[in-house]
């Protein structure tokens, strides 16, 4: 074995450092006993490696720095050690020096891997928000709609007429609320059931003498509207309503077979 190989390697700085797995350490502790000048080469490295710790603590980059030159310079800038003393101080330092890049990569690691983490908990967040105004937003409209609906059925100016159910619903009602100076109809359809798939609720206004039935609009998104309350314009001269199913899209004239509600206005019964 050559032995100056053996120490220049390097192994023995990890062994004492301790990095080395047990099989590795196990070798070199045969080779400390076989071979007195590289255990003296340990015990100089422990030695060492003492001084810089003690250097360095407590903490103070300044303190460091001029300890460790003070060790290794004399007062005329001249090396003190001897020359396989300054080689093992060399290789330790750039132990160190190395050690210290791999750390503060793993710190750059560490830091980047936590920015972006935190980068996804913002857009998170972000899209939270988002669903919350948008929440909020529609909780408003419903509060400002609701407020509308109620000042129409307080009114005493507007006109309520009951819808009975027919022969294809007998259960079905309807409460229709119209003001007659903006020409709007409320109706409340919480009393119809969910139309068939392909199939939509038709409004009508009615007159009586002759019989004529002019279309007020369709019960659009029916199953999606909560409230079940649609607004409708009724520029008409109304004496009835009735309802009607009609094929999505609606129809020109009403389908009496499929008559669900209807009521006269009082005034004209």
């Amino acid at each position: 074995m050559d032995i100056q190989e053996y120490i220049e390697s390097g192994i023995l700085e990890l062994y004492v450092y301790g990095a080395l797995t047990p099989q590795e350490s196990e070798e070199v502790s045969k080779v400390l006993k076989q071979y007195p000048e590289v255990q003296q080469e340990v015990e100089q490295i422990e030695a060492a490696l003492q001084q810089l710790a003690t250097a360095a603590a407590p903490y103070n980059p300044e303190e460091m720095l001029a300890a460790i030159k003070a060790k290794l310079l004399n007062s005329k800038g001249v090396v003190q050690l001897q020359p396989a003393a300054a080689n093992k101080r060399t290789r330790l330092l750039s132990f160190i020096s190395v050690a210290a890049s791999v750390i503060f990569l793993i710190g750059i690691f560490i830091l980047l891997n936590r920015t972006n983490n935190l980068r996804d908990e913002l857009k998170v967040v972000q899209i939270e928000n988002t669903k919350l105004e948008s929440k909020l937003q529609y909780s408003e409209e419903a509060l400002t709609e609701s407020k509308e609906i109620l000042a129409v059925i307080r009114d005493p100016q507007v006109t309520k007429v009951p819808l009975a159910g027919q022969q294809v619903a007998p259960d079905a009602y309807v409460t229709v609320f119209w003001n007659k100076e903006n020409n709007k109809a409320y109706i409340d359809a919480l009393g119809l059931p969910e139309p068939p798939e392909g199939m939509v609720y038709q409004v009508w206004s009615l007159t009586l003498d002759p019989l004529t039935p002019t279309s007020m609009g369709l019960l659009d998104n029916f199953s999606e509207d909560e409230n079940k309350i649609f607004t409708l314009e009724n520029p008409n001269e109304s004496q009835a309503f009735g309802i009607t199913l009609e094929p999505a899209g609606g129809s020109a004239t009403p389908t009496m077979e499929q008559l669900y509600t209807l009521g006269v206005i009082e005034n004209n019964a």
